[in-house]
Parts: C-alpha cells; sequence; structure tokens
C-alpha cells in the first residue's frame, strides 16, 4: 500500500510539473538541452512589412547596407559594441582600427564600429533590429527586394538623386548607391517614415537617433566618415557589397551567410561550400542564445511586429534596449569626422 501510495504521489507530481511548464518544456532545444536554438515557427513577413522595416537603411549605401543586415542577426553584439564604441570615443583612424580588430565581434559588426550613430541607432531601437536579423536570415532574397522598392519609392518622389556626397545609378531594374568619393562615406540623413512619398507606417517605439534624422521629404548629409584606416582589415568597407542579381550580400567576394543562432533559419540554408567569414561563434555563451519568448510587447494593429523574435524580449533584449536609452546621456559622438 505504501508502495502504491508513493508512485501515486510521483505520478501526480510530474503532471502537474508538466501542465505548469510553458509549451510542455517548449525551452528545450532539439538536442534536450535547454536554452538551445529556437525552433518554433515564425509567420513570413509580408512585402509590405519588409518595406516598413527597411526603410531606415534602404537609402544607405550598398557596402553600409550589406553590413548591416548580417550585423542585425548578433543583437548582443550590437550592444557590447556600441557600449564599446562609447567608452573609447577617444580612438580615431589607425588606433580606432586596431582596437576593433581585437575585438571577438563578428566581422559585420566591427565594420559597423566605424559609424558610430549607425551602431547606437542599432542599439537604441533593438527591438527593430532584432527583426531586421531575424527577417535576414529567414527572407534574405525578399529583404533586399524590399530594399529596391523603397528606393524606387524614393526617387519617384524625387528624394533620390546623386550629389555630391553619394552616386546613384540605375542598373536594368536594379538602383545602385555608392559614395561619390570612393574613400569618403556619407550616411544619408532622413525622415524614414515620410522620404519614400506616401507616408510609411512608424515602427512601433521608434527611437529618433540624433544624427540620423532630418524632418521634412528630403535627404541631408553630416560630415563624411573616411574608410581608409579600416582598408587593411579584412572585416573594413571595401570587402562588402549587395549582388543585387542574385539579391544577396556579398563578403570577401562571397555570398555572407550569418552563423549567429540568435534565429532559426526556417529554410535550413546554410551557405555555399566552405565559406567562412572569421569562424562561428554565435552559438558562445552570451552571444544571443536566448530562447524565444513568443508574441511581441509592440504589436501594431494591422501590422506584424515580432520585434524580438529568436531574442528574449522579456529578459536580455529589453534591458538592453532600456540601458541604451538611458545611456544616450553621454553625449552624440556618431556624427564623427573626417578620419
Amino acid at each position: 500500500m505504501k508502495i502504491l501510495k508513493k508512485s501515486l504521489a510521483l505520478v501526480l507530481f510530474w503532471s502537474l510539473l508538466f501542465a505548469a511548464a510553458p509549451g510542455g518544456f517548449a525551452y528545450a532545444s532539439p538536442t534536450g538541452q535547454s536554452g538551445g536554438q529556437d525552433t518554433s515557427a515564425s509567420v513570413e513577413q509580408t512585402p509590405e512589412e519588409l518595406q516598413q522595416l527597411v526603410a531606415p537603411i534602404a537609402l544607405y549605401p550598398d557596402a553600409l547596407v550589406s553590413q548591416i543586415l548580417p550585423a542585425a542577426t548578433y543583437t548582443t553584439e550590437i550592444v557590447e559594441a556600441d557600449r564599446w564604441v562609447q567608452e573609447h570615443s577617444n580612438l580615431k583612424g589607425n588606433d580606432l582600427a586596431n582596437e576593433v580588430d581585437k575585438q571577438p565581434w563578428d566581422p559585420s559588426v566591427k565594420a559597423l564600429a566605424q559609424f558610430p550613430s549607425v551602431i547606437a541607432n542599432m542599439d537604441k531601437n533593438l527591438s527593430w533590429t532584432s527583426s531586421l536579423g531575424e527577417a535576414y536570415v529567414n527572407q534574405p532574397v525578399d529583404v533586399m527586394d524590399a530594399v529596391q522598392v523603397m528606393r524606387a519609392r524614393a526617387q519617384k518622389a524625387g528624394n533620390l538623386k546623386s550629389n555630391q556626397q553619394e552616386k546613384v545609378t540605375t542598373q536594368a531594374e536594379t538602383i545602385v548607391i555608392e559614395p561619390a568619393e570612393p574613400e569618403v562615406v556619407y550616411v544619408p540623413v532622413y525622415d524614414p517614415w515620410v522620404v519614400y512619398g506616401a507616408p510609411v507606417v512608424v515602427w512601433p517605439e521608434w527611437y529618433w537617433y540624433p544624427g540620423l534624422y532630418a524632418p521634412g521629404p528630403g535627404i541631408a548629409f553630416g560630415v563624411g566618415f573616411g574608410v581608409g584606416f579600416f582598408a587593411g582589415f579584412g572585416w573594413g568597407w571595401h570587402h562588402w557589397g549587395c549582388d543585387w542579381g542574385h539579391r544577396t550580400v556579398i563578403y570577401n567576394q562571397t555570398t555572407y551567410i550569418s552563423h549567429s543562432r540568435t534565429f532559426i533559419n526556417r529554410n535550413g540554408f546554410h551557405g555555399h561550400g566552405d565559406f567562412n567569414h572569421g569562424g562561428f561563434h554565435g552559438g558562445e555563451p552570451g552571444r544571443g542564445t536566448a530562447p524565444r519568448a513568443s508574441g511581441s510587447p509592440h504589436a501594431q494593429p494591422g501590422l506584424r511586429s515580432d520585434a524580438f523574435g529568436g531574442f528574449d524580449h522579456g529578459g536580455a533584449a529589453r534591458n538592453y534596449s532600456s540601458r541604451g536609452r538611458s545611456s544616450f546621456g553621454a553625449g552624440f559622438h556618431g556624427g564623427g569626422g573626417r578620419h
């Protein structure tokens, strides 16, 4: 009788434990270890949603777009890099390039270190960055298409044309944006929700970062960034680009494939052959492997805002975002100077 009572108690205990666990231990990885890669289904974003998502960066030079998209898959490193850049704002030129090269970040994140305002914006708008990274991992062709759609809209509205800062050319149906002077890069300053003509719905809780926003429908430019000091490193400016024919990001003349484990690749695509951009480090502890929490804290009616897909929006990401906003008091240094 005692054995029967113990057995019944044990069964009841495990039944209650299983019922209390979210989704029946939904955070278990395919290998059975907690905190593994996200295996939940993710809804594919519509063209309109992707156009809203890329609006803040679609008018940037091609090489800068090709750095931002993969960097967005390393949300934890973006936060780390922004903190590091703020703490080392005294570094310029060769000194900055040499110290950045020592950091354990993905090449795309290292490349953005020379554009403090861009990487700071990605940190402050971590919800948007996370969604951009998820979309790039799972819908890379659609994301690149969205960039071209938005460029065409801006061009039709009369807001995208060649000038002293950048060269805009149309090749077939593709719009290419390059620096007017190869060694000096200007980051466009514009309102991403009006520059394209008909207003675009603002991304939920979008944070207007100084130096990357100008009121009105036009485009302005700040001080140029000299990219020569970073040219000697494999992750520097001239190693990045967009293959618009195949709608892919190019790094060192090869299609870039993110190895971040922050987001699950629903298509199971892991690259071409022996491509390696500096070693797989996305699965290391502290590099964005937090389990996915379902839902979105910033959902807007009629639009999907899966803002923290693959990133724990109840923990790390939300904390990073709030810390980022509170750290703004340190001052804006993103306008930079010509190094």
